[in-house]
């Protein structure tokens, strides 16, 4: 008995079958008459197992003394035996379903992505898995995380009420366990999605889980595993431990390429963001046989519902913005931009082009620049070594910050060619301080999570000083644009008072990234070659450039307009709603036929190489 619940239910179970059978042989030899009345030994064993059951039954018994003192030992011991087995079953099965809540038991699942971890990014992962799925009748999402499986589903459930048809599965067990990780069916996977854990060293966690899957024994099929590190340096080591199967994302490098890239171009975190978030227009890689023998130029105007941004060449190579006499030969896939991949068919004939209201390009020749750079952290290092490489010779920099003077501190500092770095030692919230700056006197400003406090006080103190800024900038008349690194989105729905021309929530990106990469892993060649300084990136130009202002036209004219200077239109965004959520008047993928007139405070986005 003390084996558990099933040993306790066999013995209680043949003891009750021995009693019954005990008290039907002695009824059929001590009172034979009253078994013949109950139809013999089988009527009176079927009578001892009610008795046994149910002792009410007893209640209308008749017949000799002999009978009714056996039908009186099946009810007592019935009432002993057989209400201890109902018992033990019933005790078994609570535990049981103890059991199963605590999420220790195997899913059955197949074509399902793998969430390894947890944290708040795991909420923005789910939620962008479940609306991806929205065209597929029945998908489901496994998480495997060292948390009660019953706290998990309430934490999804309360920030995601409505995952549409797709199912989230919650497990409690440790990533870096192989018998663990057999909980949620690795091998029929899809993809596998591993979160960075809120710890002082998460990439150390992340590493481990990547050895685990190695570890593990897989057969024909691998999924495809994604995985962020924070540290640039630990890029190779988890590379190395992902093996070939794994992407893994420098979520570092990402956040400091769209910080600069944001300072250059107000308004392109708007634009990535929507690039990554499954709610609008994203990328998608489309074999289209019918294009193949045509130049990407001609291509541009295929579809009705689309725009080719580039070329994923059969070898593997992606182009981003190709030269527009570049063939698309067989194997190739275009790298379109849509709604949904179902959404992506040909246009059956190619839209008019307003030939009138396309004018002449006029490149403006670069000019030095000067920035700001308020505050301080371990990124800023690589944040201006890369801005180094956009910007002319002669451009300033600035940092005002409360730490001592970093420039002797970094070779990165040492090895510029286009900036000059001046340093201020100033704290941003102090409002006597950054008028004394001259902020006025610059055309951008940086301002920079504070690593050295909490992310929460950090993301109030930038709060702080983007509403000096902007206050500022309100006296001076508009003079310079401000790009904010913000650690919490939620903490972004507030700044939003500020006007500020960028928010960077470098988290939230690289969850959206880590989401795109588990749809379509071939993906990330896209979006590092549009991070990358070399070669073209996107970029907000003003439509005058492209079409007459106030002369009616529609896309299909911005896009030829855009080819003819070598570039690709994604879409536009009006002057008027710039600083409105939530679109921020971006317009991505626009009806290419429909009525279009665009004034000069409106922009074009483009793919250009400058």
């Amino acid at each position: 008995m003390s084996k558990g619940t099933p040993a306790l239910i066999g013995w209680l179970a043949l003891a009750s079958a021995v009693l019954i059978l005990v008290v039907a042989s002695l009824v059929t030899v001590l009172a034979p008459g009253d078994a013949d009345e109950n139809g013999n030994w089988p009527g009176v064993f079927w009578r001892s197992l009610l008795r046994t059951l149910d002792p009410g039954t007893m209640g209308g018994d008749t017949g000799t003394a002999p009978f009714l003192a056996l039908m009186l030992m099946a009810t007592v011991g019935g009432i002993f035996i057989v209400s201890a087995l109902i018992g033990v079953l019933t005790t078994g099965l609570e535990a049981k379903i103890t059991e199963l809540r605590k999420g220790r038991s195997m899913i059955v699942e197949r074509d399902h992505t793998v969430v390894l971890g947890w944290s708040d990014q795991v909420f923005t992962v789910v939620a962008q898995l479940a609306e991806a799925n929205q065209s597929r009748r029945r998908s489901c999402v496994a998480i495997l995380a060292d948390h009660d499986k019953v706290d998990m589903e309430d934490a999804i459930k309360t920030r995601m009420p409505d995952v549409g048809s797709t199912r989230v599965v919650c497990r409690r067990g440790n990533p870096l366990k192989v018998a663990d990780l057999e909980l949620i069916s690795l091998g029929t996977a899809r993809s596998i999605v591993v979160v960075a854990p809120p710890v002082e060293d998460p990439d150390t966690h992340v590493i481990k889980v990547l050895l685990s899957l190695g570890a593990r024994t897989w057969g024909q099929r691998r999924p495809h595993v994604v995985a962020p590190v924070s540290k640039t340096a630990n890029l190779p080591a988890a590379r190395l431990a992902g093996g070939p199967t794994a992407h893994v994302v420098d979520a570092d490098d990402i956040a400091i390429r769209l910080i600069v890239q944001s300072h250059r171009q107000s308004g392109l975190s708007s634009v990535f963001t929507e690039l990554l978030d499954f709610a609008g227009n994203e990328f998608y890689l489309v074999s289209e046989p019918a294009v193949v023998g045509m130049t990407y130029g001609e291509a541009l105007l295929t579809y009705e519902l689309g725009i080719p941004g580039g070329l994923r060449h059969a070898d593997g190579r992606v182009s981003v913005n190709p030269p527009q006499d570049t063939v698309v030969e067989p194997g190739d896939q275009l790298i379109v931009l849509a709604e949904d991949d179902l959404l992506i068919r040909l246009a059956r004939e190619r839209p008019p082009i307003v030939q009138e209201a396309i004018t002449a390009a006029t490149p403006r020749p670069p000019a030095p620049g000067r920035t700001l750079m308020m505050g301080w952290n371990n990124r800023a290092p690589k944040i201006i070594s890369l801005l180094d490489s956009f910007v002319q010779r002669g451009s300033v920099l600035d940092v005002a910050a409360l730490c001592d003077d970093p420039r002797p501190a970094f070779e990165e500092l040492r090895n510029l060619t286009n900036l000059t770095i001046g340093f201020t030692a100033c704290d941003p919230t102090d409002r006597t301080r950054l008028e004394a700056l001259d902020v006025g006197s610059y055309q951008n400003v940086i301002a920079l999570s504070d690593d050295s406090f909490d992310p929460q006080h950090a993301d109030a103190r930038t709060l702080v000083t983007l509403l000096h800024l902007r206050d500022l900038e309100e006296r001076l008349g508009d003079p310079y644009s401000i790009v904010s690194e913000i650690n919490d989105d939620a903490n972004r729905e507030v700044a939003q008072v500020t006007k500020v021309d960028d928010f960077v929530v470098s988290a939230k990106l690289i969850s959206l990234l880590l989401t795109q990469l588990s749809e379509s892993r071939y993906l990330y060649d896209v979006f590092v070659d549009l991070l990358d300084p070399s070669g073209s990136e996107l970029y907000l130009k003003p439509a005058g450039d492209y079409l007459r202002p106030g002369t009616p036209a529609n896309f299909a004219t911005v896009i030829e307009s855009a080819r003819r200077r070598g570039e690709t239109a994604l879409g536009y965004r009006r002057g008027a709603s710039f600083r409105e959520p939530p679109s921020y008047g971006m317009v991505l993928n626009p009806d290419k036929g429909a009525a279009l007139t665009l004034s000069a405070e409106d922009q074009v986005i483009v793919l250009a190489e400058d």
